[in-house]
């Protein structure tokens, strides 16, 4: 009898571990570590301090802590305050040109063959077909596969199930002109290979048959699953992935075994056969679901499954509907339109957060909504304003009348529009995961002069955390990107003829440099030169 209390407790435990609580685990530490920063960052006495700078003739990406230059063929570490670099790869010719490229992390409890296959990795395509597995740290060739002959230009790397399945995407088949004049047919339009990743090992390839899935396919993707097919005419058609593999999949290969195949023999992944195309889709698979959409815009999310789209005419251009996936039905306020008069459209898309909740964002208003039943209707779904968030337009008067200092009084024949640059205008909204955290820029430009700043909100309920000024001049001609990494941030920029920038910030508690870290006011900078690359401090 005195065991029954004991044995209850185990199982209590037992059963709380199964679902991740337990106090003594590093998944509960590591939660609290990010809790405790949070704070940290979100302290009025916290700055940010941009602590280097760099410029590039070649696009610049960013990856969990590394900074790719030079076609990936530099790597920066971001983390050291100084610019760190981890690798530099010798130049390479234009066809060994890295067209994209995906970052690989360590899965979590799995037996892996290789030591390497422990830490990071980058898995870049090259132009010739290649796919490489590089260290993330040093740049070292872990894995070669070749994929395909001139037969098809394979461009596109992303991910089915993230972390785990991998999609390799052609560039869509056209023929030359001479063949098009004599009227020769092309009914491959592109070629899909998929690859299960850590370890690297291939699931098939297949290709996209207009005599199967029509002429008017304009695009294809594979994601969570599910094969969809995009029309010139607006229309989204959805697939089962799995059950195609399954149903059409003439043998399975392994990468590095010999194969013999329609005559051909050689190895799996070796020059200069590459990959079989095993998956051969020979009758139109069952259609799971359709949709027409203006320019294929078409998103599933929330909780009960509903999709976004915009009715398939221009004029609707800026109108979203959402509807529920199991009837088609569309949710009661369903209907959202920020009626923008503004030259950059509004978006809107499932909040990354698996909450369920959708981001709507105008030129001055983010709008969070959640789905949520109807009252004294379980079967229909409404569409409730969670919070939002508006741009500070307080100093910015829209006069249509003004007065002259000699005293003329001047009509203005125009209003401004909603995304005019002198009016503060979002221009990103993002989610940080791990420190639970929705982060906004907001730019404002008077001439040829733009500020721009972030500024962090609390994900449940949208109130101001943070604001942290972007110190360089922000074009809104240009493009931008933003990224947010626990205590880093990085600012990318576009300028014309194909100049790059990299803006690096790092959290700073000590209030004694607030001043520098917050003001505008240009300060004699520093230039450093490592590995060839001058550097700003």
């Amino acid at each position: 009898g005195r065991a029954a209390p004991r044995a209850r407790s185990v199982c209590r435990l037992l059963t709380r571990r199964a679902h991740g609580f337990y106090a003594r685990d590093a998944g509960v530490a590591h939660r609290q570590n990010l809790g405790l920063l949070r704070q940290i960052m979100c302290q009025e006495s916290t700055k940010f301090k941009n602590v280097w700078t760099t410029h590039s003739a070649s696009p610049i990406a960013y990856e969990r802590g590394r900074i790719y230059l030079d076609n990936y063929q530099c790597c920066i570490s971001s983390i050291a305050q100084e610019p760190r670099i981890l690798y530099q790869r010798p130049k390479c010719s234009k066809s060994e040109k890295i067209e994209d490229a995906l970052l690989l992390e360590c899965p979590l409890g799995e037996m892996l063959p290789s030591p390497s296959d422990y830490k990071p990795s980058l898995i870049v395509l090259t132009v010739q077909n290649w796919l490489l597995r590089l260290s993330a740290d040093s740049g070292e060739i872990l894995e070669k596969i070749y994929l395909a002959g001139s037969f098809c230009k394979f461009r596109y790397l992303s991910w089915d199930i993230p972390q785990e399945v991998m999609v390799v995407k052609s560039a869509q088949n056209k023929l030359p002109a001479a063949a098009r004049q004599v009227s020769i047919q092309q009914s491959i339009l592109f070629y899909l290979a998929v690859f299960q990743v850590l370890p690297l090992s291939f699931i098939g390839m297949l290709e996209i048959n207009k005599k199967i899935f029509g002429n008017s396919v304009t695009d294809v993707a594979v994601s969570n699953g599910i094969l969809i097919v995009m029309y010139s005419m607006g229309l989204v058609r959805l697939y089962n992935f799995q059950a195609i593999s399954e149903q059409f999949m003439e043998q399975p290969f392994d990468l590095g075994h010999e194969f013999n195949w329609n005559g051909q023999v050689g190895v799996v992944g070796k020059y200069p056969f590459g990959l079989p195309c095993n998956i051969k889709i020979t009758d139109t698979p069952p259609l799971l679901f359709e949709a027409s959409s203006l320019e294929n815009a078409f998103q599933i999310g929330g909780y009960p499954w509903h999709y976004i789209i915009t009715p398939n005419k221009k004029k609707h251009k800026g109108v979203f509907h959402i509807c529920s996936l199991k009837d088609n039905a569309l949710a009661k306020n369903g209907i959202q339109d920020m009626k923008c008069c503004s030259l950059e459209p509004d978006w809107i898309y499932f909040h990354p957060d698996m909450s369920g909740r959708i981001i709507h964002v105008g030129p001055n208003l983010i709008k969070v909504l959640k789905l949520k039943e109807v009252k004294n209707n379980t079967d229909q779904t409404e569409v409730a304003e969670d919070f939002t968030i508006v741009a500070n337009r307080e100093n910015c008067v829209n006069n249509t009348v003004t007065v002259t200092a000699s005293g003329r009084v001047v009509k203005k024949r125009f209003n401004l529009l909603d995304d005019d640059p002198e009016q503060e205008t979002f221009k990103i909204v993002d989610y940080e995961d791990e420190l639970d955290l929705l982060s906004t820029v907001a730019v404002t430009q008077i001439g040829a002069d733009g500020r721009a700043h972030l500024d962090f909100h609390c994900n449940e309920h949208g109130i101001l955390l943070k604001s942290i000024p972007l110190l360089e001049s922000w074009d809104v001609t240009y493009s931008h990107e933003v990224y947010v990494d626990k205590d880093l941030v990085l600012h990318i920029e576009q300028k014309p003829n194909r100049r790059f920038s990299c803006y690096v910030y790092q959290m700073v508690c000590d209030t004694a440099k607030d001043d520098e870290c917050s003001s505008h006011e240009k300060t004699e900078r520093v230039f450093c030169k490592k590995g060839g690359r001058i550097f700003e401090y």
